[in-house]
This record gives structure tokens, C-alpha cells and sequence, in this order.
């Protein structure tokens, strides 16, 4: 369950105490769920509800009847007038089969008569409750009626609904690409992702769009789930057209079709290769060699995902091109330098051309110096004489490169010039750069760095010192320090915030240090 639907049950939960509180529904009253988690967290509020002393549950609702513990209460709230549909999508997989054959005729009438409406609100609600034992009916109805063609499927229109903290504030055609129009359209805007996938396997199962839309669609999702089923698709069609050897598929109408299916598939590899999400840039980049296009595979290179370089290398060289050797010339070229040029040819460079690496160092730009670092990583050259002086960097990328490529050779490194970087008084990203390596390090250097910032001015810093320090503790394993060092007791005793009174009488104990005089019980 996500954070967003573990508030929503609260919410639900809230509503429903305060419903049995006696509280009234309305301006400054109770305001009903209107979200699927929200609903089940009402639900189970009001069936767990008990007599609290001399308070009784106030059961004056026709809500709170329908969720009552007792089943016959139930049932008879299903008769009344106008039960609240998310309920009595509920007990439709209630346990009780009086409970379950009422429920069902009362949902399987409003889906008959609104089919639209029944449909956009339940939906989300439907798939959550399919999970339950007796879940499956709803589920099943509901998608027999999404996979129908009239009148479910025709245009339809409803007014916007009030955007509230969980629903997107941008209109549904500028997150998803469309305008929704009908039911399938407005469930695949739903900003609930189980109800956007499942929307999503029902339009594609429907084989109503074309290669060009399914791309498009692709390109603008951001879901990953629901943008690889888009992608899977366009790929399919785009093989199915005929288009791994470049050529369109058969065409009826001569001529004209076979430019239309070009053009379709051109425009579809190119709205994948300037996709939201690496995964699509990649198949853009793959589907390139079965439009004759592999030659485009250069352009690629330099792309912000690694994923979407490693296909255009492995493209570029099916059809017996260099990539390193256009990489290379990006990086001499300070015209055309920049930090995803640089990154690229260290995937693809040797230990020989860590001098040219080397030399980026000096770039002014900071991106670049930084992706110079790390591809001096990459290829496992490490020059303390050379990284030392980064941490000191102004920009805070080189500086956190540079951190993590002295990590391993943090020992080698003097601990006073490291501790004299985490002084208040150096930029923050210094700081953290200096301190990432004398974690590395260990040791008494590092427990006493950690100790030191407990305390700083930066609650960044803080927080994070006493991460570090509660990794100290485990209750298999010594921690990592000196036994017997005077030292690591004193800075011990500074860390009361951090562990508890037993935590650090077992530390003492495995360090071989004599038992604190006091101690006072940590958080």
C-alpha cells in the first residue's frame, strides 16, 4: 500500500469514528470518502466498532448501517433508498451470501442504468476489492462492460470533478495526451495507476489503435508499468507492419497505403526515441534498425540514460560504426562537450585514455569535471594527488564524485585534514563530501566525526550522523572499533541521544571499555 493509500484509510477511518461519535455529515461536519482506500478504511472502522464503556456506537446512518458487525443489519441497509454505492460495492463481496445476493443485484442495476458514471467512480474501488475471496463478481462484471461496445464505449462526457490533494491539478490532455471522451479515456486518466494499467490492457486487448497512437501514448506516460504496455504494443504493430526489413506490409489500396504505413512508422519510432521514460527512448533506439534508420544510432550516444546509450552503441556497431570513436570526438571538441559526452565515452574507453579524462578535470564546467570523475572511476583509475584536492571543488556534483571515489582509499587519506573539512565553517556540500569519506574510513576517525556533527547547526548533517552512528550497533557482530580505546568511550558517552542506556552497555562490554558511571536512556 503506498503512502497516499495508507493516509486515504486514515482519512476513512476518521470519517467513520466521528460518524459513530455522532457527528454529523456536512459544512463543518464529517466529509464521506470519496477514494477506494478510503472506503475500505471506513468500512473495517465501522464493522470493528464496540462499545466503549457507557459510549455506544451511534448507528443513525445509513453508511454505518451498511458496515455494521452484524449481518442481518446489513442486509437490511441494503434496502434502503439510495445506498452509497462504494459500499455497496463492498458487500458485494461481503461474507454473508444474503448479504453478497442483495449487494449484487442493487450494483448490477445502477451498472445497468448508468453504466458510465457506475463505472468511472468503481472502478478503482473494484480492483482493490477483486483481491478478497468473494472480490471476483463486481470485477468480472465490470470488465465485461468495459470490453462491450455500446453504450459503455461510445463518447461521453462528464464535468471535471474538483482537484483535490491526491488528483493531478494539469488537465487530463496535458499529463496523458488525450482529452478523455469516454469511459475507457477516463479511466486511463484516473491518477489511480491499478486503474490506469488495467484501462490500459482492456483498450490494447481491443486492437483499436494504430502504431502511430500507440507510440504517442508510450512516449507521454509515466508510469513505467503502464508506459511498457504502451511500448510493447507500438513495438508489435511496428513488427507486424512489416518494418524489420524496412518495408511497409501489405497494402490494400496500392500506393497511397504503403506511404501512410511508412509515415505511421516513422512517426512512431520517432515519438518512442523522444519518450518520458528511458525504457521507451531505448525501444525507440532498437526500433530504429528495423525502420532502416540505424544510422541515426549516433545521435544517441550522448543520451541522460545509460540504458539508451548501451542500445545505441550496440546499434550503431550492428551496422559496423565506431562508437567510441565518435564519443571520443565529442569529448575533444569543446564545442560539443558535455557531461552525458563524457559519461558515454568512459562506458566504452580503456585504462589509455585516462589522461584524456584526466584533462577534463580543468573544465569549467562543473557537470562535465564531475562526469569526468566518475568515468575516471569507471575505468578504476585512482589518483589520490589528483582526487584529494575535488573535495575542495565549488561545485557540489565534482566534490560528491570525488567522495565516492575515495571511499575505498579513505584509510590513505590524513584523518585531521578530512576532519577539518567537516568544520562548520566549509560550504555544506564540502562537508558532506569530507564526512562521506571518513565513514568510509571507520574507525575512531570516523565515530569521532559523526559524534562531532550530532550536534551541528545543519539538521541535514544531524540526521544523517545519527544514521551513520545507529549502523555502529547490531546484535550479532562487535562494532567496527578499537577495543579498549579510551577515546571511543568518551565519544560513547556523547551518543545518549542515539542509543539506549542497554545498547551502550553492550558496546562497552564487546569493546572491552569499563562501564559508564551514568547513562540516561536514548530514543
Amino acid at each position: 500500500m503506498s503512502a497516499w493509500e495508507r493516509q486515504d484509510a486514515k482519512d476513512g477511518r476518521a470519517a467513520a469514528a466521528g460518524l459513530l461519535g455522532g457527528r454529523r455529515v456536512g459544512i463543518g461536519g464529517i466529509r464521506l470518502p470519496d477514494r477506494p482506500a478510503a472506503w475500505i478504511g471506513f468500512d473495517e472502522e465501522v464493522r470493528g466498532a464496540r462499545a466503549h464503556g457507557t459510549t455506544l456506537p451511534c448507528f443513525d446512518r445509513p453508511e454505518t448501517r451498511l458496515c455494521h458487525r452484524d449481518g442481518r443489519v446489513r442486509e437490511a441497509a441494503l434496502d434502503e433508498p439510495d445506498p452509497a454505492l462504494p459500499l455497496v460495492a463492498i458487500r458485494c463481496a461481503d461474507w454473508v451470501p444474503a448479504v453478497r445476493k442483495r449487494a449484487r443485484r442493487i450494483l448490477g442495476e445502477a451498472l445497468a442504468a448508468d453504466p458510465a458514471r457506475t463505472l468511472t467512480d468503481l472502478t478503482p474501488l473494484v480492483l482493490r476489492l477483486g483481491r478478497r475471496e468473494q472480490g471476483a463478481w463486481a470485477l468480472e462484471r465490470f470488465e465485461a462492460a468495459l470490453r462491450a461496445e455500446d453504450p459503455v464505449l461510445a463518447p461521453w462526457w462528464r464535468p471535471a470533478r474538483p482537484a483535490t490533494w491526491w488528483r493531478a491539478e494539469r488537465p487530463a490532455h496535458t499529463r496523458t495526451g488525450e482529452q478523455p471522451d469516454t469511459v475507457l479515456a477516463w479511466l486511463r486518466w484516473n491518477p489511480d495507476l491499478e486503474t490506469r494499467r488495467f484501462a490500459t490492457r482492456i483498450t490494447l486487448d481491443g486492437g483499436l489503435l494504430g502504431v502511430r497512437e500507440l507510440a504517442r501514448r508510450a512516449a507521454v506516460e509515466q508510469d513505467p508499468v503502464t508506459s511498457a504496455l504502451w511500448t510493447d504494443a507500438a513495438l508489435a504493430a511496428l513488427a507486424a507492419e512489416g518494418s524489420d526489413d524496412g518495408t511497409p506490409g501489405d497494402a490494400p489500396d496500392g500506393a497511397d497505403a504503403d506511404a501512410d504505413t511508412t509515415a505511421d512508422a516513422t512517426a512512431a519510432v520517432d515519438a518512442l526515441l523522444g519518450g518520458h521514460l528511458p525504457m521507451v527512448r531505448a525501444a525507440g533506439v532498437t526500433a530504429l534498425r528495423r525502420a532502416g534508420r540505424a544510422a541515426e544510432a549516433v545521435h544517441h550516444l550522448t543520451d541522460r540514460s545509460g540504458t539508451v546509450r548501451a542500445c545505441a552503441r550496440w546499434l550503431l556497431r550492428q551496422g559496423g560504426g565506431d562508437p567510441y570513436a565518435h564519443l571520443r570526438a565529442l569529448v575533444e571538441d569543446p564545442d560539443r562537450i558535455d557531461r552525458y559526452a563524457v559519461t558515454g565515452f568512459a562506458e566504452c574507453a580503456g585504462r589509455a585514455d585516462a589522461p584524456l579524462l584526466r584533462a577534463l578535470l580543468d573544465h569549467p564546467a562543473g557537470a562535465v569535471r564531475a562526469a569526468a570523475v566518475a568515468g575516471l572511476r569507471h575505468l578504476d583509475v585512482t589518483d589520490l594527488g589528483l582526487l584529494r584536492p575535488l573535495l575542495d571543488d565549488p561545485s557540489p556534483s565534482v566534490a560528491r564524485e570525488a567522495s565516492l571515489s575515495l571511499r575505498a582509499s579513505a584509510g590513505q587519506l590524513p584523518a585531521d585534514w578530512l576532519l577539518a573539512r567537516i568544520a562548520p565553517g566549509r560550504p555544506r556540500h564540502t562537508r558532506l563530501a569530507a564526512y562521506r569519506v571518513l565513514h568510509a574510513r571507520g574507525g575512531v576517525p570516523g565515530l569521532r566525526a559523526s559524534v562531532e556533527l550530532l550536534t551541528d547547526g545543519d539538521a541535514g548533517l544531524r540526521v544523517l550522523a545519527g544514521q551513520r552512528l545507529g549502523s555502529l550497533w547490531s546484535p550479532y557482530r562487535p562494532p567496527a572499533l578499537p577495543i579498549g580505546d579510551p577515546e571511543v568511550g568518551a565519544l560513547l558517552d556523547r551518543c545518549t541521544g542515539v542509543f539506549g542506556e542497554y545498547v551502550l552497555r553492550q558496546m562497552r562490554e564487546r569493546l572491552g571499555l569499563p562501564r559508564a558511571g551514568t547513562t540516561t536512556e536514548g530514543y
